[in-house]
């Protein structure tokens, strides 16, 4: 089958022309006329078989009649990395060169000041990552009613780092009439229940079995000693005719530590994970894109939707560790039918992770040997996830513990029942066999009474003298005089010093010739000056 019997417009053709392909993938054959016909797609299928150009592709298409408004896309495609939302903007512009469509990318790292100009241009497709785009709604700068087609891509991807919550989100601030189209590599049951969710009536594309590894990818495994893994990848770099490759680690500062020591030994090496800032990322991997970088050494931030032309081979120095991991790092070579090659370095106690690989993709690895060093024998795995260095079974770390903990000691034998201790040979015998006789629940208070040794006596502490009582404390327990007497007393000598001239005359008589109130001065109220009645 051709392009052409896709259904699809004479430019997209022209720029599928171009690039250099003639026919299309699997995924891409079944998935595009499914799209155009508008209905929700639910696209399973294994890494490097053409998923990004089943859905770019129609989308061009469908995007040629209309217009953007200002700060309200067309579309929507969300991303779980910065790597493949630019990757999937470079395959809008090699795609859709022939037709005037407008594109923005919203990923971190980049200023929002030139995004937002590029939003208020017009945008027919916005290429997101989460984070980013909820960052632009919660200011105000976007408004997602007008979206006709949501694309979410690498959904498994998106569950392994936590952006499902902000998918959600997302999802709720769309129009409910859309086309939706879920693309994932692999599809376990926690995606199946959000297809369900965001899909309606979709119609299913599995073009292979979930989580499976190409065909065209040969690989192998080699079981060294921790110690001897940097000397096995060394030797492996130095017989295979690499002609460029991905180192894949577990840990960042991993990454930092093997990309130094390849540049020691004289090798074209590049370091490229999350820690980077975005202008340092993009310009590494332009480089290994241009073959000025021989040897990337990198995190998980690469396993995912990743395509460089011709790759040769993806050295594992770690274990992933999950299984779905380890399809989407090897898949980086062995793209578009071509043969790639995969070595995994393993640890003796990572048998249990490689049980799960192997179970996964439903065959065995082959192993490898490598000349000069001591191959050593995969121990049985019991299901848990260790860190580098953990060792299960004797004399390791204990199982489950964090990757850089220090293994334990030997474990003590448990200490014997209390009962069927043997007594000190200091004890003398009596106090043992009063302990023995007596209750349970005294065991204790009696062994701690034989060997308490008796307390000096001490002196009787002297009696202080007596203080005599304060003035103020007779004041307070004297009996108050009765109101009439007190009453009866005149007034204050304080009142009877100052001068009656003066002192202003405050007391004037009522209406009906008796005092007036006191305490009010010359200000009495004319209610008050009146007689009760």
């Amino acid at each position: 089958m051709s392009f052409e019997s896709l259904g699809l417009s004479a430019p997209v053709l022209q720029a599928v022309a171009d690039k250099g392909y003639t026919t299309p993938t699997p995924i891409q054959e079944k998935a595009i006329p499914i799209v155009l016909m508008g209905r929700d797609v639910l696209g399973c299928a294994q890494t490097g078989t053409g998923k990004t150009a089943s859905f770019v592709l129609p989308m061009i298409d469908i995007l040629s009649q209309g217009r953007a408004k200002a700060r309200m896309p067309r579309t929507l495609i969300l991303e779980p990395t910065r790597e493949l939302a630019a990757q999937v903007a470079e395959n809008f512009e090699t795609y859709g060169k022939h037709n005037k469509l407008n594109m923005a990318l919203l990923i971190g790292g980049v200023s929002f000041p030139d995004q937002e100009r590029a939003l208020e241009r017009g945008v027919d497709v916005l290429i997101a990552t989460p984070g980013r785009l909820l960052d632009h709604f919660e200011r105000g700068g976007i408004l997602l009613n007008d979206v006709k087609i949501l694309v979410i891509d690498e959904a498994d991807r998106m569950l392994d780092m936590g952006f499902i919550p902000d998918v959600e989100r997302i999802v709720a601030t769309l129009p409910t009439l859309r086309q939706t189209l879920f693309f994932s590599a692999t599809m376990p049951p926690e995606i199946k229940r959000l297809a369900d969710r965001f899909l309606s009536n979709p119609k299913e594309v599995t073009v292979s079995p979930p989580a499976s590894a190409s065909t065209t990818i040969v690989q192998g495994l080699i079981v060294v000693p921790e110690d001897d893994k940097r000397e096995a990848l060394l030797a492996l770099i130095k017989s295979q005719e690499v002609k460029n490759a991905i180192v894949f680690c577990n840990r960042k500062r991993d990454v930092a530590t093997l990309h130094t020591v390849l540049k020691k030994h004289g090798l074209n090496a590049g370091a490229l994970h999350g820690d980077m800032s975005q202008p340092a990322r993009t310009e590494t991997l332009e480089k290994f894109k241009a073959g000025d970088i021989q040897i990337l050494v990198a995190s998980d931030v690469a396993a995912r939707g990743l395509d460089v032309q011709d790759m040769s081979h993806v050295f594992n120095y770690d274990v992933p560790f999950s299984p779905e991991d380890y399809v989407h790092r090897i898949g980086r070579t062995g793209r578009a039918g071509k043969v790639g090659h995969s070595f995994t370095l393993a640890a003796p106690f990572e048998g249990g992770l490689i049980e799960a690989i192997e179970k996964l993709i439903g065959t065995t690895i082959p192993r490898i040997e490598v000349p000069g060093l001591e191959t050593a024998v995969l121990e049985a795995g019991d299901g848990r996830r260790r860190g580098r260095g953990g060792r299960g079974g004797r004399g390791g770390a204990r199982p489950g513990a964090a990757a850089g903990d220090k293994p334990r000691g030997p474990r003590r034998e448990p200490r014997a029942p209390r009962e069927h201790r043997e007594p000190h040979p200091e004890a003398s015998a009596e106090p043992q066999a009063a302990v023995a006789e007596a209750p349970r629940d005294v065991h204790m208070e009696a062994a701690a009474e034989a060997h308490r040794e008796p307390r000096p006596e001490r002196a009787p502490r002297e009696r202080r003298p007596e203080r005599a009582p304060r003035e103020h404390a007779a004041r307070e327990h004297a009996p108050r005089e009765p109101r009439a007497e007190r009453s009866a007393q005149p007034p204050r000598e304080r009142n009877s010093e100052r001068s009656p001239e003066r002192r202003p005359e405050r007391r004037r008589d009522r209406d009906d010739g008796g005092p007036a109130p006191v305490g009010l001065g010359d200000h009495v109220p004319a209610f008050l000056a009146r007689s009760p009645r």
